[in-house]
């Protein structure tokens, strides 16, 4: 099962905990709630209540804190009288819940992301650091809640949209910022996200952080949606303040997904061609090839395509516009459906020959190839042909395994 973090509308914790708390079974909801209400006794409590947005059904997180509703990312002044705590006594605090060791550990691994990006904002040591609204209690629940409803959940892999920030300014504890605020802008450093025409900060430093940690990467969304969860917010916009998480089918092993990046070039050199195409492969891509193109002002020209894993596609990117000529590229995310292959291997005439053995899940067709090295040494050796060789070499194969 891998989950889909959608963010239209932005990311805080409150609301990705909603979403995620409407995923869990309803034994799993109500453990997830004692679990919670019992880690700061007399300090929060937390509840989970049916809310709606634009005509949108979800659950919005109530957390209270001393008596008072708590929303990281809700009122204009969201920022202001909550207590200073330093880096040290958040982890100190967090490794004396009551939790699993993995929950705290994932917990304190976004806190260190949070405290890693104030440091570098405020540039001071990470010890130095005295967080204002992210280390208040309820920012702790929020973020605790979220890496707790996870752990229920398990996912294999979680992947998110680019993020929605808002736009204008924020009130804080060191005054009127940008949005996004500083700390958050740091954090979204290597991560897709957009403004809009939403006057307010709709992605938080909390929400942030838990995308950075756990979003394998931000992608627009492909796959088979089998259960979704909603979690709303406090403030009521002409869109549905919500966040959505769709758990999805997880990709079989026969299955992944794969990108094809591409641009039209026209002045290059063969050599610098294959210089290109060598860097390009030897950074991990999984094909690299040019296709005759006719071009402007009657140019013969090429049409290079790189496809690689989905997860390397900024760094091929960078590649490209490093190691060509072209000024920006085009690419498309898709799915690939492949054969699983092993391999096996056996002597003949002193030869070490590897037969590659590729098979489709749910079907009894199999498929064996000679490598071709192989193949290209035995030929070479006994003075036949190449095709001589490897239907040979085959049948040699074939004739010990029957």
């Amino acid at each position: 099962m891998n989950l889909y973090i959608e963010c239209k509308m932005g990311i805080a914790g409150d609301m990705l905990m909603g979403a995620l708390y409407e995923l869990l079974s309803p034994a799993q909801q109500n453990a997830f709630l004692e679990t919670m209400n019992q880690l700061f006794p007399g300090d929060i409590r937390i509840e989970a209540q049916t809310d709606q947005k634009c005509g949108i059904s979800g659950t919005h997180m109530h957390v209270f804190a001393l008596g008072h509703e708590e929303h990281e990312a809700e009122a204009p002044d969201h920022h202001k009288h909550h207590a200073h705590y330093s880096y040290s006594d958040i982890l100190h605090h967090i490794s004396h819940l009551s939790l699993p060791e993995s929950v705290k550990k994932d917990a304190k691994e976004i806190y260190h992301i949070l405290g890693a990006a104030e440091a570098r904002v405020h540039q001071t040591e990470l010890d130095n650091i005295h967080f204002h609204e992210v280390g208040s209690l309820d920012a702790i629940a929020d973020i605790v809640g979220c890496v707790l409803a996870l752990d229920y959940l398990k996912p294999d892999e979680i992947y998110a949209s680019p993020i929605h920030v808002g736009n204008g300014t924020v009130h804080c504890a060191h005054g009127i910022l940008p949005v996004p605020a500083p700390a958050t802008a740091e954090l979204l450093k290597g991560i897709p996200y957009y403004t809009g025409t939403i006057n307010t900060e709709l992605c938080t430093p909390t929400g942030a952080a838990i995308l950075k940690f756990y979003a394998k990467d931000f992608v627009n969304f492909n796959g088979i949606v089998e259960q979704i969860g909603i979690g709303t917010g406090t403030k009521d916009f002409p869109s549905a303040n919500i966040v959505r998480v769709l758990q999805t089918q997880s990709q079989s092993a026969d299955r992944d997904m794969i990108t094809d990046i591409s641009c039209n070039l026209d002045d290059m050199t063969g050599e610098a061609l294959g210089h290109a195409m060598e860097i390009l492969l030897k950074a991990g891509a999984k094909d690299v090839f040019y296709v005759p193109v006719q071009m402007k002002k009657n140019r013969p020209g090429v049409l290079l395509h790189v496809i690689c894993d989905s997860i390397d596609r900024d760094h091929m990117i960078q590649l490209i516009l490093t190691h060509t000529t072209t000024r920006g590229v085009r690419y498309i995310n898709m799915e690939r459906t492949k054969m699983q292959s092993t391999f096996e291997q056996i002597v003949v005439d002193g030869h070490t020959i590897h037969i590659k053995i590729s098979k489709l899940a749910g079907s009894e067709h199999v498929m064996r190839k000679v490598e071709y090295e192989d193949a290209h040494q035995y030929a070479i050796a006994h003075h036949i042909s190449y095709t001589e060789a490897a239907e040979f070499l085959l049948k040699q194969y074939e004739q010990l395994h029957d």
